[in-house]
């Protein structure tokens, strides 16, 4: 599958969807400079082509009492194939993470948990990290606050 052809109105749309997910295609086409009827076709094509996977709403999970989020460096054992499959297949199961990326470097990947507090972070570490196959070493951070969270990277209009 070829990658899909993005203009700068394309981009414009993307960064607009991404800030406000909830503007009506008449906003989207003031912003953008276009059409709502453009507006529409390009957000269809942007979905079709899988750019545009889905929408969410941004969620304060604060407010739900998810205060703390932990980074999670994991070494593993070994580098197989099935080694990597079953660690993957396992992280899948344990809902406090939120993404698992596979690293280069010195680990090989890295886990962000959202918890309620340490205590809560105690339990999905007993529960759910330390009973993941093939972990040889398991390191975790605290972070303090968030200071810069965007769904895009500020400089996609740059051409």
């Amino acid at each position: 599958m070829q990658d899909p052809v993005i203009d700068r109105a394309d981009r414009r749309l993307l960064l607009e969807l991404s800030q406000r997910g909830r503007a009506t295609n008449v906003e989207l086409a003031q912003a953008v400079h276009l059409s709502a009827s453009a507006i529409a076709r390009r957000q269809r094509v942007l979905e079709d082509e899988g750019v545009i996977r889905g929408y969410s709403a941004d969620i304060d999970a604060t407010a739900l009492g998810f205060n703390t989020t932990v980074v999670v460096q994991v070494t593993l054992k070994g580098q197989s194939e099935t080694e990597l499959s079953e660690f993957e297949q396992a992280v899948k199961q344990c809902d406090s993470v939120l993404r698992c990326l596979l690293m280069s470097g010195s680990d090989d990947y890295l886990l962000v948990l959202l918890v309620r507090d340490l205590v809560d972070f105690e339990r999905v570490h007993k529960t759910q990290l330390s009973r993941l196959p093939h972990v040889a070493r398991i390191q975790s951070s605290f972070a303090l606050r968030d200071v810069v969270r965007r769904a895009l990277p500020a400089d996609l209009l740059r051409d």
